[in-house]
């Protein structure tokens, strides 16, 4: 065998080997010393979208306040019967002028004293009433007392009741005439005959003021019916004659 061809042949199958070693080194230090490339930054992480906020949801209206159910209002009461309206009295007249209209009369003198002065007067009420009644005769007008003459212990007086007629058959005590007539000044009493002198000092007061002069008597008219009103119920016109 020819050696030096071989050996030839070994070399050069050697440094074959060898370059390829080397290259196979310096790639394998290549590949030991080169840094490794940097990792890829992470990608990126895209935010997930934030998600719309839901919308609120409103918040419930309050509720309306619950409507009292107004109370039955109360049954109205019943207004109280309105009792019938009285005649509204006036002012009674106090030194009213006026003039006394004469009337067909009958008359009964009298006289009595000042301590049963009412019961006289009424007893002689009584009889011309009694004597009119028995004759069927209506009087149409107000009994009047007439003083003629005044005392300390009494007084004379003419009791009179108007009459349409005159009554037939008069007893000795009675008489036909006529009431007073003329200008008078007019007065009311109210109440029991017993406070008639509060009226009549009123009364002089007055004319005393007026400095007026009136004849000497005075006549009382009996609106209320003497016989059968409670004396404290008693309304009386007095009039004063003048001069």
């Amino acid at each position: 065998m020819n050696r030096p061809r071989l050996f030839h042949a070994s070399l050069r199958g050697l440094a074959s080997a060898a370059a390829l070693m080397l290259v196979t080194a310096a790639a394998s230090a290549q590949t030991e010393t080169k840094p490794a490339d940097p990792a890829p930054p992470p990608a990126a992480t895209t935010p997930a979208p934030e998600a719309a906020p839901a919308p609120a949801t409103p918040a419930p209206a309050p509720a309306p306040p619950a409507t009292e159910t107004p109370a039955p209002p109360p049954p109205a009461a019943e207004a109280p019967a309105v009792p019938p309206v009285s005649k509204v009295q006036s002012a009674d007249p106090f030194g009213e002028e006026i003039t006394l209209e004469p009337k067909t009369a009958v008359i009964l003198k009298g006289k009595a004293n000042w301590d049963n002065a009412f019961e006289s007067l009424i007893e002689a009420f009584k009889s011309v009433t009694a004597l009119l009644a028995k004759q069927g005769i209506k009087s149409n007008g107000n009994p009047m007392i007439v003083y003629t003459s005044t005392d300390d212990n009494g007084f004379t007086f003419q009791a009179e009741i108007p009459v349409p007629e005159a009554p037939k058959n008069l007893p000795q005590t009675m008489s036909m005439g006529t009431t007073p007539d003329g200008k008078a000044l007019k007065f009311v009493h109210r109440g029991s005959y017993d406070n008639m002198d509060n009226t009549y000092e009123a009364i002089t007061n007055h004319l005393d003021e007026k400095k007026l002069e009136a004849k000497d008597t005075f006549v009382e008219e009996y609106t209320t019916d003497p016989l059968t009103t409670a004396e404290d119920k008693l309304v009386i016109n007095v009039y004063v004659p003048m001069k």
